[in-house]
């Protein structure tokens, strides 16, 4: 067995075994579920949103952490990232076919949280 793979059903297809230290879809999972990576590709489900539209609609990130996480992402392959030659440019972010695979269930996993909290001034959600 390669380390960091395992074999997949029926033998021929491959899948990555992401509880090995040297699997490189282990980066990948890092990034979408680190602090910040889950809120970019929920922000993103909606609309291609510019640098500081995305710093605003994420609460209490701070520049250098949201420019962190979307380098991250864009080098996984999950966002796409555009520059347009202006003065100041402007940078223009957006998911990509695989970014929307991955974060569908992201915004699901919210959806279904934020329906089972309790609303503010409002009774216990049921359980």
């Amino acid at each position: 067995m390669t380390e960091g793979l395992q074999p997949g059903h029926g033998g021929t297809a491959r899948r990555y075994e992401v509880f090995h230290t040297d699997c490189a879809a282990r980066d990948t999972v890092d990034h979408v579920t680190s602090r910040w990576g889950v809120w970019v590709l929920i922000a993103l489900q909606g609309d291609d949103l510019r640098f500081y539209e995305l710093r605003d609609s994420i609460r209490g990130i701070s520049e250098k952490m949201l420019a962190q996480t979307l380098r991250a992402l864009v080098q996984d392959g999950l966002v796409w990232r555009t520059v347009e030659p202006t003065t100041p440019p402007q940078v223009t972010y957006g998911l990509t076919e695989f970014g929307r695979d991955v974060g569908e269930p992201l915004l699901d996993l919210f959806d279904r949280i934020t329906r089972r909290l309790t609303p503010p001034g409002g009774s216990r959600a049921e359980r």
